[in-house]
């Protein structure tokens, strides 16, 4: 079994080209289930369908969450997609499984006026510092493009144009081109211009670097995010993704085409781009309530 388990992560990671966090969720969703059925003296080659939603009731019973036991049940079929193509088995017992209801939650975004606060606090840093620079310019380039953490800190300094104001991203092996406001274009123009390569190891290729000159990792980003929070006093949890939404929400509110936040984005699928609409109506909705002397 550990020979298959390392075969099926070599599928994903060098056939279906999935991220190192999706390879990371599925190897480990399935390790999980094949510890489940050893402890219930089953045959992973053998189980059915009621093996399979037996499993489901237990990790809904243990806790789990709805969107934990549906990522584990898709998981599990993708990992008997795999067993299927290797001709070890001819059908897939994880096929036509119903996952359990989940309720959709919107994302939380913040509003201008706090992205704005959270934004100037490494201006506050006198004097400022290498670092204050640098993270000046991670913040204002993630609101200015609503990329992905992970995209974040995966850019090279050649996927940068700043004299035509643009980067070049890959997400799920799509390369997709993201225009940069004014202000992003200043912040890292600064950063790269006085900072960059003063705190780069000779020859590192990363966009951003962390202190010790090599590229900075998505802990280290979530780290920055937080201690900004805090510095700005902003009584929400702020995450890189929550810059994200916002993005994305804010561009929406003034007036953006769903096609053209859906390419910006990244999204496979509309529907996932779609749920921003929701989100500003519902905005819209609390601004009147609170607003009007007739609501």
């Amino acid at each position: 079994m550990n020979t298959l388990m390392c075969d099926f992560a070599d599928y994903l990671r060098d056939d279906r080209k999935v991220s190192s966090n999706t390879l990371a969720s599925y190897t480990r969703d399935v390790r999980r289930f094949c510890d489940y059925a050893a402890a219930h003296s089953l045959d992973v080659l053998r189980v059915t369908k009621t093996n399979i939603i037996t499993y489901m009731l237990s990790m809904q019973k243990s806790g789990s969450a709805a969107s934990t036991v549906s990522r584990s049940l898709a998981s599990v079929r993708s990992f008997y997609n795999y067993l299927i193509l290797k001709n070890y088995l001819s059908s897939n017992p994880a096929d036509n499984l119903e996952t359990p209801h989940q309720e959709k939650k919107l994302p939380q975004i913040m509003s201008t006026e706090e992205v704005g606060l959270l934004l100037s606090q490494p201006d506050r840093i006198s004097p400022p510092t290498p670092k204050s620079i640098r993270d000046k310019a991670m913040l204002e380039m993630i609101y200015a493009t609503g990329i992905k953490v992970s995209e974040l800190t995966a850019l090279n300094r050649d996927d940068v144009d700043v004299s035509l104001g643009y980067i070049k991203c890959v997400g799920h092996g799509k390369a997709r081109i993201i225009p940069l406001g004014h202000v992003a274009v200043a912040a890292l123009s600064h950063y790269l211009d006085d900072v960059r390569d003063i705190m780069a190891h000779d020859g590192e290729e990363a966009l951003f670097v962390n202190c010790s000159g090599a590229r900075l990792t998505r802990q280290g980003f979530w780290k920055l995010i937080k201690e900004y929070t805090r510095a700005a006093g902003i009584d929400k949890d702020i995450t890189p993704h929550t810059l994200r939404h916002s993005f994305a929400a804010h561009l929406i509110e003034n007036g953006a085409d769903l096609i053209s936040v859906q390419e910006m984005m990244g999204h496979k699928d509309i529907s996932s781009t779609q749920i921003y609409t929701k989100l500003v109506h519902n905005r819209i909705r609390d601004v009147y309530n609170k607003a009007h002397p007739r609501a």
